[in-house]
């Protein structure tokens, strides 16, 4: 709405105020070159933008507000680093705004990106330790920690995890996925009542300063300190971004930056048609028959009705995300991003964001977030080639959400095991299938062992083939310890020992039940078999035969030959397998691992042999180092 004109006259003789400049810095020599400015304050009215030493701007635009000032500002290749002034200049007056030019990381040790090589360990960071008391209760958000609501903030923070870092070291990890790291706390968000109260984003997927560190985090000195501690002991850093929405109570919900930031408005945007997110209708997006309006049902809503929609179709939004990606990659070092909720934004946005991503920094990889069961569907978002719509998507990989669900079928509900080599038989919709990552669970569902059906032994079979399939296996925190919990909020609880006065310890193996310390056990040994054997990271999965309860692969890569049988049945199993086909020469004796025997091969066949509700793992050569 324009002002009036008596209003707009005030506006245009009160000087002008500047609270925030996004981003706060930038690098000379960078691939994003000019890069754009949002100035935020109040009476921008009418400004042009005057820039310090090494730096031009050109292109301002306010908005009808005053509120909202965009620039872009090149920066010379040789300026050197330093702060500047920016001074925004109105017929009211002028004002300071402080910009950054800052030095480069050296590359080495960073952005190094992901890998079947890889281990990821996914932990949220506000229920996994707490390291650091003093940013329990901040003054910024007063009255939002109590770990007896399953929905405040329990005290978790970026220290804990720093601390924490020789554990996971231990375990075999090798990439610590957290979640967001957002500032994510303005108001206690009214809207949503649930049987604990009020609730807040201490989860970091509601934003509400995409260039702050939640304070009840920490900060972003203490975030640098963790990605080079974490390098430090051999473990990549990935972070959780969330390009779709934005938290409800960011400040751009009140006051847009420009009319068409969002996908609908905070009134209506859940009874006006193409505004409430329709997230069951995502194959859409790969329907070369569907029109627009239909695809719209799951591009512009407002996810779960809460969280406002970006709109990634308007010039000065796309810019901002992707600078707001680029800035956090540059300033940490960390190694590879997981994007949220990836099908909810334009396709060909994704493919502008990689590209701006792979030009400054082409090792890192993006693990893009699809939750469908659909394989076609998710291959659909791969990147590699375009599609129908014109598009490569640019993202690397995604979460095998199909594989997942197998997985779940297969091991908590009894189905047959043949449902993982059918689900696998559709690798040849990916473009790279082996980058996939594998799980069997994480954040957004119930704990493997908080499910009916569950079992122990059920859960480290279930792990055998996680570490043992095709795939960059991941594991979510307290997992490990096959930690119970049912829907969300209960899949989060806290890390038993993670707290000073916690009951028990769960970090370290005196803390840990009998049956705890089995399963920590079992997945260390399956982490170090892997990092120890080619073939499991990177060999080719041959599927050699499959019943109801027991399925054979081979996993081959150059002169090296894995050989993996699971048992879901009540008794022992035996199958013969054919192996010549795979290059293994008779005589040859097989390794056993994870408790198995030897196995000898005669006759182009072998016996494999698991106990029962086991996997079993044996290893060997070819003579000639063949395929």
């Amino acid at each position: 709405m324009t002002p009036p004109a008596g209003a707009l006259l005030v506006l245009l003789a009160a000087a002008p105020e500047v609270r925030t400049v996004e981003p706060p810095g930038w690098w000379p020599g960078h691939s994003l070159n000019p890069v754009r400015l949002l100035l935020r304050g109040r009476y921008l009215a009418g400004a042009r933008l005057e820039a310090g030493e090494g730096l031009t701007a050109t292109r301002v635009t306010v908005n009808e507000a005053g509120t909202s000032l965009f620039a872009d500002v090149a920066i010379d290749q040789g300026a050197p680093p330093g702060a500047r002034a920016l001074r925004v200049v109105t017929a009211g007056g002028r004002a300071a705004a402080s910009f950054e030019l800052m030095a480069p990381l050296p590359r080495a040790g960073r952005f190094q990106g992901l890998s079947p090589d890889d281990v990821i360990y996914l932990l949220m960071p506000d229920r996994f330790a707490n390291g650091d008391p003093r940013n329990d209760d901040p003054a910024e958000a007063r009255g939002l920690l109590d770990r007896a609501k399953t929905r405040y903030y329990h005290g978790g923070d970026l220290r804990g995890v720093i601390q924490r870092l020789p554990y996971l070291k231990e375990l075999g990890v090798t990439a610590l996925w957290l979640n967001p790291w957002y500032e994510n706390v303005d108001h206690l968000n009214e809207r949503e009542q649930y049987e604990a109260g009020p609730v807040t984003d201490y989860h970091g997927y509601g934003a509400t300063d995409f260039y702050a560190v939640d304070e009840h985090l920490g900060d972003l000195g203490q975030l640098r300190e963790l990605v080079d501690a974490a390098h430090a002991h051999g473990i990549k850093v990935v972070q959780d971004q969330v390009a779709n929405h934005t938290g409800p109570y960011h400040p751009w919900v009140r006051d847009r930056p420009t009319p068409t930031w969002y996908n609908g408005m905070p009134a209506g945007h859940g009874a006006a048609p193409g505004h409430l997110k329709n997230t069951w209708q995502t194959w859409t997006l790969m329907d070369p028959h569907a029109v627009p309006a239909l695809q719209r049902e799951t591009l512009d809503g407002w996810f779960i009705d809460i969280l406002p929609d970006l709109n990634q179709d308007d010039e000065e939004v796309a810019r901002y995300l992707i600078q707001n990606s680029l800035w956090w990659i540059g300033v940490t070092g960390l190694d590879a991003v997981r994007q949220d909720t990836l099908p909810y934004a334009p396709r060909r946005f994704w493919r502008d964001w990689t590209a701006a991503l792979r030009r400054e920094y082409p090792s890192l990889r993006v693990v893009g977030e699809l939750f469908d069961g659909n394989p076609a569907l998710v291959a659909f978002f791969q990147g590699g080639r375009a599609r129908f719509d014109g598009v490569d998507s640019g993202i690397d990989t995604l979460f095998d959400f199909p594989l997942y669900f197998a997985v779940r079928r297969t091991f908590l509900e009894g189905k047959p095991v043949r449902e993982l080599a059918v689900t696998l038989g559709h690798d040849h919709l990916y473009e790279r299938p082996e980058e996939l990552v594998t799980f069997l669970g994480l954040h957004d569902v119930s704990r493997f062992m908080g499910e009916g059906g569950a079992t122990p032994e059920g859960m480290k079979l279930a792990y055998t083939f996680l570490f043992t399939t095709r795939g960059i296996p991941l594991v979510y925190y307290g997992d490990e310890i096959g930690m119970p919990g049912g829907g969300d909020p209960d899949n989060r609880r806290d890390f038993p020992g993670g707290w000073p006065g916690d009951a028990r310890d769960a970090f370290s193996p005196a803390g840990r039940t009998a049956s705890e310390q089995d399963m920590w056990t079992h997945v260390q040994g399956l982490a170090r078999l892997r990092a120890t054997t080619p073939a499991l990271r990177r060999g080719q999965l041959r599927q050699l035969a499959v019943s109801d309860t027991t399925y054979a692969y081979a996993r081959v890569h150059q002169g090296q030959r894995a050989l993996v049988l699971l048992n879901t049945g009540t008794a022992p199993a035996e199958v013969e397998v054919e192996v010549g086909v795979l290059g293994i020469p008779d005589g040859t004796v097989l390794a056993g691992a994870l408790g198995a025997g030897t196995a000898t091969v005669g006759g182009g066949t072998v016996r494999l042999r698991a106990p029962a509700r086991a996997g079993a793992v044996w290893l060997g050569a070819t003579s000639g180092g063949g395929r």
